[in-house]
């Protein structure tokens, strides 16, 4: 089985129709494997923007280590140092919209309570985007940002963006680079510029819509990809 992408067109510049099914993907940091996938729909793709909807239940792949503890409960210090390998699972809790800008060094993410009371959003710092067939690859950056209704905002994850940079995944120019990106969005922020301006917060899901599936080759190598 492969990833759904009915409504898309081929050749340059080809565009996923709202519905269509892809995945959106991180690799390993500084490798290829593939170990977060998580399959959506289509919301909007455009020459400005890729908006896509991951619903609640829906089957995803994320990494945890060797013995199946979450990555998160390894301390901190060996956290990307123990050994690790990937699980099939359920996102759990409310479904999350995701916006991201062609060349744009990170993604936003809206995030609802339940009954559709918005809660923030969330500035996830990573690689811009390559495209291919079936959906979207990226490596994440560590460092995030949330930033509240009231146009409040602060950092996330800045330890596990310094112990990235302890463990060797991460050299000082990339680090350099990834902070200034978070800067960048920070003015962003501060300016209360797209998307945060956009009223996305107040976008639905299309009922009919079902929960995409995860393919058997979810992790399968694009034959080519393009920005």
């Amino acid at each position: 089985m492969t990833a759904e992408t009915t409504g898309t067109r081929t050749g340059a510049g080809a565009r996923w129709a709202p519905g269509a099914r892809i995945l959106w993907r991180y690799r390993d940091n500084g490798g290829s494997r593939v170990h977060i996938c998580r399959p959506v729909t289509v919301v909007q793709d455009t020459d400005d923007l890729l908006a896509v909807w991951m619903a609640p239940g829906t089957e995803c792949v994320k990494p945890v280590l060797a013995d199946g503890t979450p990555v998160h409960e390894e301390p901190l210090a060996t956290r990307y140092t123990a050994p690790r390998t990937t699980t099939r699972t359920r996102w759990e809790g409310t479904g999350v919209l995701k916006l991201a800008r062609p060349g744009e060094p990170w993604s936003v993410w809206l995030f609802w309570e339940q009954g559709w009371e918005f809660r923030s959003w969330y500035v996830n710092l990573e690689e811009p985007r390559t495209r291919w067939a079936g959906g979207v690859d990226s490596e994440d950056h560590f460092l995030d940002i949330s930033v509240y209704p009231d146009r409040t905002w602060l950092w996330r994850d800045e330890d596990e963006f310094a112990q990235a940079q302890r463990s060797g995944l991460m050299g000082p120019a990339q680090a350099r680079r990834v902070r200034e990106a978070g800067l960048a969005a920070v003015e962003v922020i501060r300016a209360w510029g797209a998307p945060f301006a956009d009223g996305w917060e107040d976008w639905r899901p299309d009922p009919r819509w079902p929960v995409p599936e995860l393919p058997s080759d979810w992790d399968r190598i694009p034959a080519h990809t393009a920005p």
